[in-house]
């Protein structure tokens, strides 16, 4: 891959990473670097009716379901944008092999080729 399409490549990373910053504080507290909690949103905390109190809980865990999503695809980010500047960026974590250009292209982020693809959610954090 040459330096031209790891450069845009780079550059997209990095939007994305802003993006899910930014989509992140919508539905997460930062409590540490790069530890994120869901919020709950505005709680009524003096609310009593059930279905208050119910609404509430919907909130925050679709706040969770968000946030984890987020969390995933944010670490995924930054280990690429660190696999750039190690200059071990688009080899495939599971067989070595280069991903193929269109692969990156389609998702910056991806940590396998296309034959390993189906297992690359196994690879974990």
């Amino acid at each position: 891959m040459d330096q031209h399409t790891i450069d845009k490549l780079k550059h997209r990373l990095e939007e994305e990473l802003s993006t899910l910053e930014s989509e992140l504080k919508d539905t997460a507290t930062e409590t540490e670097v790069d530890v994120w909690e869901a919020d709950a949103g505005d709680i009524d905390e003096t609310a009593t009716e059930e279905d208050e109190i119910a609404d509430n809980i919907e909130e925050l865990e679709e706040n969770t379901a968000e946030t984890d999503a987020f969390k995933i695809q944010l670490k995924n980010v930054q280990r690429a944008l660190e696999k750039i500047d190690a200059g071990t960026y688009g080899v495939c974590e599971i067989g070595g092999e280069e991903i193929e250009e269109d692969r990156l292209d389609a998702i910056p982020s991806a940590r396998t080729c296309k034959a390993h693809m189906d297992e690359e959610a196994e690879l974990g954090a």
